[in-house]
């Protein structure tokens, strides 16, 4: 059977450009979305560049801090990562922790020993996490091999978990104030590893304990420690390189083996994000380096699965 001309240049044009539609993916601009795992429903924020036309993206899923929210950490006042992912070239996702509360308000992370509801209702938020990113895969231009998690305090905690438990998914984690904590770890792949912290952290204690201004009742493993741990996770070289000396604060990373792990350490700042300001008040965080640089260059050199 024969076309007439006009349906099949109708039908022809249809065909050309309904690939364009699906494969296009989310234009630049600001998203909210949600999964359900379990009956469990979170929802999350999403933040896509200006991109060039067809170029799969790099994704950071930004994890809030206990008894915070997504929308705080996507709050461009306190942490910046929106212009971050402006600058860089990726796509950031803002996950929201388990809350029972209306709006998803003062949410934490089941992050191992810490913390809050999130642990004593012993919430999947691994499963919760993996959900999103498979949700973004079909909805975005995602380079599978650069997805990568950062997070402050109790996100930053959740972000080991995740290194632990999700390392067929993520290639690198960046924690700032928040220690390894997790109960279990055997990472089924290398995955590389950055710390952020202030020596006078008075929440989550550099040298572990309970921190005098903590608000929950945890002896937080120390960062020594948690470096220790992943130092011997990756097979990486025991003696660390100082990469970067600056007045208030200094970089150090040991090299080889399977993955990297780089601590970086402020003289000040306290429980904050480095170059950014407290949702909360406070002490403001260690201008002396910035967060979102340095987890960026961290993730941009080390981070490919």
């Amino acid at each position: 059977m024969t076309l007439p001309k006009r349906l099949y240049y109708s039908v022809l044009l249809g065909l050309l450009i309904f690939p364009a539609l699906v494969w296009a993916g989310l234009v630049a601009g600001d998203y909210e979305f949600s999964v359900t795992v379990n009956g469990d429903k979170r929802p999350y924020l999403v933040h896509v560049p200006a991109q060039p036309a067809g170029q799969a993206l790099p994704m950071v899923l930004a994890l809030h801090g206990g008894l915070g929210n997504m929308q705080v950490q996507a709050n461009e006042r306190f942490y910046h990562q929106i212009s971050a992912a402006e600058k860089y070239g990726y796509i950031v996702v803002f996950p929201n922790g388990y809350s029972h509360l209306p709006g998803g308000k003062f949410a934490t992370w089941n992050a191992g020993n810490c913390c809050g509801p999130a642990v004593k209702k012993q919430s999947d938020d691994v499963a919760i996490i993996r959900a999103m990113i498979q949700d973004m895969q079909q909805r975005a231009n995602v380079d599978a091999k650069r997805i990568f998690v950062d997070g402050m305090s109790n996100g930053g905690m959740m972000s080991y978990r995740l290194a632990c438990e999700l390392s067929d998914t993520v290639s690198a984690i960046a924690s700032v104030a928040g220690t390894d904590n997790t109960q279990r770890c055997q990472p089924a792949k290398p995955v590389a590893v950055l710390h952020i912290h202030a020596k006078d952290d008075d929440h989550v204690p550099f040298h572990g304990g309970k921190g005098q201004q903590s608000m929950v009742d945890v002896n937080f493993n120390s960062v020594p420690a948690t470096i220790q741990k992943w130092v011997q996770l990756n097979q990486a070289n025991a003696q660390a390189e100082r990469i970067l000396e600056v007045p208030g604060a200094y970089c150090e990373i040991n090299r080889g083996g399977l993955a990297p792990v780089q601590l970086c350490v402020t003289e000040t700042g306290g429980h904050s994000w480095p170059g950014g300001s407290k949702p909360r008040g406070g002490q403001a965080g260690s201008d002396a380096i910035s967060a979102n640089e340095v987890i960026w260059r961290f993730f941009n050199d080390y981070g490919r699965q």
